[in-house]
């Protein structure tokens, strides 16, 4: 038996709730937390990142194979599950903390992401220009427990994001 590596992706592209119940659904994705990144407060709350004060963007921390799984492929799923080109807004939901952003752990993400961000803004599947953030990935904070796969808990809540075509 052969063991390797996961890696891990943080993203943010609206709620957390649906950007993790569509990524868990990936074949390849081996966990998902949602959380919060990309601030200057330590252990922040959902009370806090709320208020759209701290820096932080509701996020997911997803852990992959990448044996069975790019992060390449990862951001295709996740420049089609929510839309790229609004700054600080997804559906319903408007803040900073509902940026569209891509935290990169290396450089080897950097390089992908700015070449798939590239990619789709030129693709023209969006009619406005990807706003999409890429930075370097700061501390990620686990969200409270009752944000942890929501939408499997609640079949019926709410949620701004699906696979477009």
């Amino acid at each position: 038996m052969t063991t390797h590596e996961h890696e891990t992706a943080l993203l943010a592209g609206g709620c957390f709730w649906g950007m993790e119940d569509l990524i868990r659904k990936i074949p390849g994705v081996v966990d998902t937390d949602v959380g919060y990144t990309g601030g200057e407060l330590a252990n922040p709350t959902y009370n806090h990142v709320k208020t759209g004060t701290t820096g932080h963007a509701e996020a997911i921390q997803i852990v992959f194979d990448p044996t069975k799984l790019s992060f390449s492929t990862i951001l295709d799923f996740f420049f089609r599950m929510h839309d790229p080109t609004t700054l600080g807004r997804q559906g319903n939901d408007v803040g900073s903390q509902y940026r569209s952003a891509i935290f990169y752990l290396s450089e080897s993400q950097r390089l992908t992401a700015e070449s798939k961000k590239r990619e789709w803004d030129a693709s023209k599947k969006w009619k406005n220009p990807i706003v999409t953030e890429i930075v370097p990935a700061k501390a990620f904070y686990k969200a409270e427990s009752y944000h942890q796969d929501y939408l499997e808990k609640n079949p019926n809540g709410y949620s701004c994001h699906y696979l477009r075509d």
